[in-house]
């Protein structure tokens, strides 16, 4: 699998200052999409154990109040297994600091994935441009959802957060 850019110092995806990591690979191509240049699944740098210790290091900062997941689409079958590795390493490094993802799949598609135990935070859907809002937080279209995934597991029902 592959990734295709890490931001150290993140203010536009999720709360706080965060760590920001973008996938390689995505086959929804929404239409314009704002990270077009992550679709190719071959593109982008290899992503190793060397990558999910620098993204760890990198979040080690008390300023920083957690890591985003983006892409691309790292809920795909190419990726979930490196999604799950670091999700899984971030949140035992740093048990108190928040996992948001975003993805193209539903959570009703992804309710028997592993790698939810881990996230706080899911925005799911796919971006939809003629429902595009720029006042919307989080997100690009009105579609999408900004989910509690841990309340939502706990409840058995989709709980929207802000």
């Amino acid at each position: 699998m592959r990734y295709n850019q890490i931001r150290k110092m993140d203010i536009a995806d999720g709360p706080g200052v965060r760590v920001s990591i973008f996938f390689q690979g995505c086959a929804f191509h929404c239409k314009n999409c704002f990270n077009s240049e992550t679709w190719d699944f071959n593109g982008g740098k290899e992503f190793t154990i060397e990558t999910i210790d620098k993204v760890l290091d990198l979040c080690s900062e008390d300023y920083i109040k957690g890591l985003s997941i983006l892409g691309g689409e790292p809920m795909h079958p190419v990726n979930i297994e490196g999604t799950l590795t670091l999700a899984q390493a971030f949140k035992e490094k740093y048990p108190n600091k928040t996992l948001w993802v975003w993805t193209g799949f539903l959570f009703e598609q992804l309710k028997n994935q592993e790698v939810l135990k881990y996230i706080d935070v899911l925005v799911d859907g796919q971006y939809v441009d003629e429902l595009r809002d720029p006042r919307l937080k989080w997100k690009g279209s009105s579609n999408q959802r900004v989910i509690d995934v841990q309340k939502s597991l706990k409840q058995n029902k989709i709980v929207i957060t802000e």
